[in-house]
């Protein structure tokens, strides 16, 4: 699990691809303290499993179903990337829980300044829209962020200049894509809820003055 409080940008260095597949070789340092074979570190919000570690790198696996689902297959050597190690028990929640399985892709259609917050709009799937509330909590690309406004199109965020120092997302420019996960509270209500109603029984009637009149006892 994740916090999408981003640690550092690194640097992709090299992409080996496959048929479906790719191996990912991403140069850091911060990331890299302290972090073993088999560790888990989110990618531009994707949680990769570190294969491979050199003097200053690390490489990651990354499956065709990631590739399918993300834009890491659209990132090429020389581009940045936000990372986050995985959360520690004693570790301080500063975003939300993030999982690094991310449901989709969104579209970014602008980025506004005000003062000094920038205004990001994303263009997202019914699917991906369905889950997101204002004020509530979303990931892009990795960055745990407040939905400032939502509707059945496209949602906002407003990146402070913090957040847009540390981050790749005030890089992006209109038409390019976002890695989005949505809150996992959400997402398990929903599937809690749905098994409740498969499983409940028939409503039975009431006895009341409209039920006898129904059957004809008055």
């Amino acid at each position: 699990m994740f916090t999408g409080i981003i640690e550092e940008m690194g640097v992709l260095k090299g992409v080996k691809h496959g048929a479906k597949s790719s191996v990912l070789t991403i140069a850091a340092s911060k990331v890299l303290e302290g972090t073993k074979l088999g560790d888990s570190i989110c990618t531009n919000g994707v949680c990769l499993t570190v294969t491979k570690l050199g003097s200053g790198t690390f490489d990651a696996d990354v499956m065709a179903e990631s590739i399918r689902r993300t834009n890491l297959g659209d990132l090429r050597p020389g581009d940045k990337v936000n990372l986050e190690r995985a959360l520690r028990l004693c570790d301080r929640l500063g975003g939300h829980i993030v999982s690094g399985h991310v449901d989709g892709t969104g579209k970014v259609l602008s980025l506004e300044r005000e003062d000094n917050a920038v205004w990001v709009t994303v263009e997202a799937a019914p699917g991906i829209l369905r889950y997101i509330i204002e004020k509530g909590s979303i990931t892009i690309d990795g960055i745990s962020l407040t939905v400032a406004y939502v509707d059945d199109k496209v949602f906002k965020v407003s990146i402070i200049p913090h957040t847009g120092e540390e981050t790749t997302l005030l890089k992006k420019k209109a038409g390019d894509k976002v890695n989005l996960e949505n809150d996992l509270i959400g997402k398990y209500v929903e599937k809690l809820m749905k098994g409740q109603e498969d499983t409940q029984e028939p409503v039975k009637e009431t006895i009341n003055e409209d039920y006898l009149r129904k059957y004809g006892f008055i």
